[in-house]
């Protein structure tokens, strides 16, 4: 095996252990620098991690040691990030969404566009077995021509477990923003492309109170939609319909749901990299758990950072910043349609990304990084 690539990671929060524990695991990346805007975090960071600095953005993005940039500010810090990576010749992968807007998201890719830099985002859920196996009996034909999915996330919102929720209910954030990339880029990966949508929202509460940590009882404003519905008309012909909510006490609905002439299948969470695929077939006894048949199956945060940079060339990138930026406007979109009350076209696309067949990481023998 080659030299492994170096990951400077930007952002210590909350996510950044998940993203470690699987950078740790894989062969093709080793972790090279963390930054944060609390130095002392950023210490505390790689207290564990031998050889590894705790540095400044300006420090991490001019370190030779490293190759990409792993991008795990909250959303207002995405675009500026990625735009002082790329300026420094450094692949991007940002956390989700790719930008708070899809302005910023253009600005992103075209910055790295310019420099012959690669751009990827979160999530890399989509890389696991779960929904890859669901993607795999769609394109085996087993549910027949495919014509409609249901996606459903709802809680009663952040606030009640997370001891800093404000970024949650500002711009850039609400159930849509925060929870909708691991589904509708999921969406995107089973049925192809969206071309336009129609959405609705509202916001029932102007404050939330915080339910943890030193702030509990503290209340906070929103400023964003918290219960959004939309139907998105894919390129196919297939209509999705989604709900993400912070509105909700609870649901039994599931995560995902596919339907076609021939079948349906119930999807697992596409928050997680895993899980049961279920198939009922039509005029079947009953729903029956297929086996897994593809997607990696050493799943965790991080797969997307490792694909992003051993794929043999940029159109090749599953996670790619295309795809984020597709699903970012699908987004912004429904929010639109909520606002002007009629259907908005999707203007940013991007190609079904092609299939992962089963294996256990991505990358076993890193690839020169091309643009």
């Amino acid at each position: 095996m080659g030299e492994s690539i170096g990951v400077g990671i930007v952002g210590a929060g909350a996510i950044f252990g998940q993203y470690l524990d699987t950078l740790r695991r894989l062969r093709a990346v080793r972790v090279a620098a963390v930054a944060d805007l609390d130095g002392e975090r950023a210490r505390a960071a790689v207290a564990d991690l031998d050889g590894v600095p705790a540095t400044s953005l300006a420090e991490l993005v001019a370190d030779p040691a490293v190759d990409v940039v792993l991008n795990l500010t909250p959303p207002a810090g995405h675009t500026p990030v990625a735009l002082a990576a790329i300026a420094a010749g450094k692949a991007v992968y940002n956390e989700k969404p790719l930008a708070v807007t899809v302005d910023e998201g253009r600005r992103i890719l075209a910055a790295a566009d310019r420099a012959g830099v690669r751009v990827g985002a979160a999530p890399d859920t989509v890389l696991g077995t779960g929904v890859q196996t669901a993607r795999h009996a769609i394109d085996a034909g087993l549910i027949g021509l495919p014509t409609a999915a249901t996606a459903t996330f709802a809680c009663p919102g952040h606030e009640r477990w997370h001891p800093n929720p404000d970024f949650y209910y500002t711009a850039g954030g609400g159930p849509l923003l925060d929870m909708g990339p691991y589904y509708v880029t999921a969406l995107v990966t089973l049925l192809g492309p969206v071309a336009s949508v129609l959405g609705a929202g509202n916001m029932p509460r102007d404050t939330r109170t915080i339910g943890r940590g030193p702030r509990a009882g503290e209340r906070i404003p929103v400023d964003v939609a918290t219960h959004v519905t939309g139907v998105l008309t894919h390129a196919s012909g297939a209509l999705s319909t989604i709900t993400m909510s912070f509105d909700a006490v609870a649901t039994r609905a599931e995560r995902i749901e596919v339907h076609g002439s021939d079948g349906s299948l119930v999807v697992p969470d596409p928050n997680h990299f895993d899980g049961d695929v279920l198939l009922h077939r039509l005029g079947g006894p009953d729903w029956e758990v297929l086996p897994v048949a593809a997607g990696y199956t050493t799943g965790g945060r991080g797969l997307g950072v490792a694909e992003l940079m051993t794929a043999p060339s940029a159109a090749d990138v599953r996670t790619s910043g295309a795809l984020a930026l597709h699903v970012l406007d699908v987004m912004e979109s429904v929010l639109a349609s909520a606002r002007e009350g009629h259907a908005v076209g999707v203007t940013e696309t991007a190609a079904r990304p092609a299939a992962v067949p089963l294996a256990d990481e991505p990358g076993r023998e890193p690839s020169p990084l091309l643009g």
